[in-house]
């Protein structure tokens, strides 16, 4: 079995602070979140995270292999999964805003978890952003001198995973809470929550490789 190498110490201190500072900024994903939980109750938002994390495992994985080199690097490539996401995001949106009053009230109270926990991963896995953004960030904390730097990548993603974990569990419980106080206006969470959704996947779709 090959050894793990860490990072030193102090790019661990600087990347958790980096991490911090970049997970307090609402994206896409934690948008994401905040429509589920709200419209959907506190389980499905914090198994909306779960899958938005596994999606984010995939792209440190992607990224320590250097297949998000490959992603940048063609423009084809590149455009494929930004159209796939932007496309998967509308359908959300359109599904929401088509959905009935008395499926809105089935959905919200029996939905499987495991649904919210797929669509989180879908929604994360189809992002590009999320793909360039590891690209970008990773290298800055790798010392190539300590060997294996596709290990050291690995080590960080997973310090900013666990560091997700907490602060969008933190949104989804907050949502969650809120979603409570709005049960009684579904019609408005659930045009709300579509329209989000579109809104999210335009700005996908116009996502640019620079």
């Amino acid at each position: 079995m090959l050894p793990v190498v860490f990072p030193d110490s102090t790019s661990l201190w600087l990347f958790g602070l980096a991490a911090l500072a970049l997970l307090a900024i609402p994206g896409p994903a934690v948008l994401y979140i905040v429509v589920q939980s709200a419209g959907q109750g506190r389980r499905v938002g914090l198994a909306s995270v779960a899958g938005v994390h596994l999606g984010t495992l995939v792209h440190v994985a992607a990224a320590s292999a250097g297949l998000s080199a490959l992603i940048v690097a063609s423009a084809l490539a590149f455009s494929v999964v930004k159209f796939a996401g932007a496309a998967y995001l509308v359908y959300l949106g359109v599904r929401k805003l088509l959905e009935r009053e008395a499926e809105t009230r089935v959905e919200r109270e029996s939905e499987p978890l495991r649904h919210a926990f797929a669509r989180g991963a879908i929604v994360n896995v189809l992002n590009p952003k999320t793909a360039l953004f590891f690209l970008a960030l990773l290298p800055q904390f790798v010392s190539p001198d300590r060997g294996r730097v596709w290990s050291q990548a690995l080590v960080l993603g997973f310090v900013f995973v666990g560091l997700g974990l907490v602060t969008d569990s933190l949104y989804a419980l907050a949502a969650g809470a809120v979603g409570g106080l709005l049960h009684r206006r579904r019609k408005a969470v659930r045009y709300g929550s579509g329209i989000v959704f579109i809104a999210l996947g335009a700005t996908a779709a116009f996502a640019k490789r620079t």
